[in-house]
């Protein structure tokens, strides 16, 4: 079992930068991929990025490839989400989720979730 909570959403301006974080509580953190994921008002839940257990390898979508990057610390139980560069069309719910997969994309390979944190954009 995994715990998971976000941290660090708020209201930027459009070109600004915000870092999110994920704490996890539980055993075994470094065994997972941790993805994180985004879901905007009257749209589907969208695959953001993910790092494998080890930190080694990560992967992104194409909309925020070169803007975001995605990192974690397995000895302080963290993943964090650096977002640069930010547009008002990454506006949304982001989540943070943990996968027994090495690495996956597809939000039901992931099997714990955390409850979101809100970003904004202005434009």
């Amino acid at each position: 079992q995994v715990q998971l909570v976000e941290s660090g959403g708020g209201l930027v301006q459009t070109g600004g930068s915000l870092k999110l974080s994920c704490a996890a509580s539980g055993r075994a953190f470094g065994s997972y991929a941790m993805g994180w994921f985004r879901q905007a008002p009257g749209k589907e839940r969208e695959w953001v990025g993910a790092v494998s257990g080890t930190g080694y390898n990560t992967y992104y979508a194409d909309s925020v490839q070169g803007r975001f990057a995605i990192s974690r610390d397995n000895a302080k139980n963290t993943v964090v989400l650096q977002m640069n560069s930010l547009k008002p069309e990454d506006t949304a719910v982001y989540y943070c989720a943990a996968s027994n997969s090495y690495i996956a994309s597809v939000a039901t390979d992931y099997a714990y979730w955390g409850h979101g944190t809100q970003v904004t954009v202005s434009s």
